[in-house]
């Protein structure tokens, strides 16, 4: 038997299919990529991440100069009329003027918008700094007093009119941001007025 030769054809040179072309990267470089970091390196880029997230939070909530976003006691101490007077005799704070309305017959309230504005609340044994400048009567002081009461002002002690009331620490109200759950008691009140 003879055995038949094949035809030879032209044949383009044989490829390399195991290597990516030039030019090209390959698969499997990812996974050398990967494998490259070990738990801890991942660990620490995490808490990197995590720590950038929380410090952009606290930049973008930080009140700053922006008298829109009240949010911690330094505003409201840097707003209050006459703040080093206020600071040092008493406490800043926000008052709020509104009117109720109450009709009988049919009965409903009425509520006007709440005016807010920052405030100061002396302490009983600081109201002759209101009395020397001549801003309270020995009679308004004598009332007050009699109530257990305190002053709170709004507009500065200069001006020709500020607004000087005899105000009452209500007690009866409590705080209930202080009332969270696993509280154990309710911390006693520091500055009592």
């Amino acid at each position: 038997m003879t055995r038949r030769s094949r035809p030879t054809y032209d044949r383009p040179p044989q490829r390399n299919y195991d290597r990516p072309p030039a030019g090209r990267p390959s698969g499997g470089g990812n996974k050398k990529f990967f494998q490259n970091f070990n738990y801890g390196t991942v660990a620490l880029l995490g808490g990197v991440f995590i720590l950038g997230i929380g410090a952009g939070m606290a930049l973008s909530l930080s009140p700053g100069d922006n008298i829109a976003n009240v949010a911690s006691r330094e505003v409201i101490d840097r707003s209050a009329p006459n703040a080093d007077i206020c600071l040092q005799y008493g406490a800043s704070a926000i008052v709020t003027d509104m009117r109720v309305f109450v009709t009988l017959n049919p009965f409903n309230v009425y509520v006007t918008q709440p005016l807010m504005q920052p405030g100061c609340v002396l302490r009983r044994n600081n109201w002759s700094l209101l009395q020397q400048r001549k801003l309270i009567s020995n009679e308004q002081v004598n009332d007050c007093k009699n109530r257990m009461n305190t002053f709170g002002f709004t507009g500065t002690l200069e001006s020709n009119s500020p607004d000087i009331s005899c105000i009452y620490q209500n007690d009866a109200a409590g705080n209930l941001f202080l009332n969270k759950p696993g509280m154990v008691g309710s911390p006693q009140e520091t500055e009592n007025f």
